[in-house]
């Protein structure tokens, strides 16, 4: 069930929820990201984006409307705003694992984007293998939205999210959306740790969590995830029988921890 609902503190740290989100116009665009963050440092600020996507045009859109437009959407879904806690994380994960982009991105992407969020059960109970009903996707669409959107509208934001979600891996093909398993990675779990974190959850609760079943890793996998993610030092962690105790210390500033603990 994915949650429609951000606590305070999560909101601060780069969560949101809402009645729409950036799919109603375009996808995560995993191209583009990629291009903006080869052209500019981990700890380049807002201007230096707006730079290269509507000054320079790094992205080739055809008018100054086009870059600019472009550029709203990916604020409004990764927010590219380093003092934005979540963002901050993301960028300085994404350097780490080349392979585990498009789920740290599908990660942000789920965190920041309500309407992603209301096709993720459709996508992920979808039998390894099968392929993706279409009209699964829009009723939850619809569902999700209350009966607020047309179906030229909902029809739109089902082939953003399906064109997303074949981005990070979770489908195949072109025409027919086939359900493939994804594999989780330490640095894709951290991030998956942390976002559950944030959200509240604690101990074992974290390895089971929805941004967890982003990642198609059952608990033995994401605990193995999370010990390889401490062997690398991305995280600490307690782990025994009955205690799974993780702490995020190597990854956020004292003021981000106290972002995602709820205490600032």
């Amino acid at each position: 069930m994915a949650f429609n609902s951000v606590p305070e503190h999560a909101a601060e740290f780069g969560l949101i929820a809402g009645p729409s989100g950036p799919h109603s116009s375009r996808t995560m665009t995993l191209e583009d990201v990629r291009q903006i963050f080869d052209a500019l440092p981990e700890d380049a600020e807002f201007a230096d984006y707006h730079r290269v996507v509507v000054d320079e045009n790094l992205l080739g859109k055809s008018t100054d409307s086009n870059r600019k437009g472009t550029l709203r959407r990916l604020r409004e879904l990764y927010s590219l705003d380093k003092s934005v806690p979540l963002f901050r994380v993301f960028r300085s994960l994404w350097d780490l694992d080349e392979s585990g982009q498009p789920l740290l991105a599908i990660l942000i992407a789920y965190a920041r984007d309500p309407l992603l969020r209301s096709t993720a059960t459709t996508v992920l109970e979808t039998p390894d293998g099968m392929e993706l009903m279409r009209q699964l996707v829009c009723s939850s669409i619809d569902d999700f939205t209350n009966g607020r959107m047309g179906e030229s509208t909902i029809d739109k934001v089902a082939r953003n999210t399906s064109s997303s979600w074949s981005q990070s891996g979770h489908l195949v093909g072109r025409v027919r959306k086939v359900r493939t398993q994804v594999d989780a990675t330490p640095v894709t779990v951290t991030f998956a740790l942390l976002l559950g974190y944030v959200m509240g959850l604690r101990g074992k609760k974290l390895l089971s969590s929805e941004f967890m079943r982003l990642l198609d890793a059952a608990e033995d996998i994401a605990l193995a995830r999370a010990i390889d993610a401490r062997r690398l030092g991305l995280i600490s962690l307690r782990e025994a029988q009955d205690i799974f105790d993780v702490g995020f210390g190597a990854l956020l500033t004292e003021r981000e921890l106290r972002i995602a603990n709820g205490t600032n």
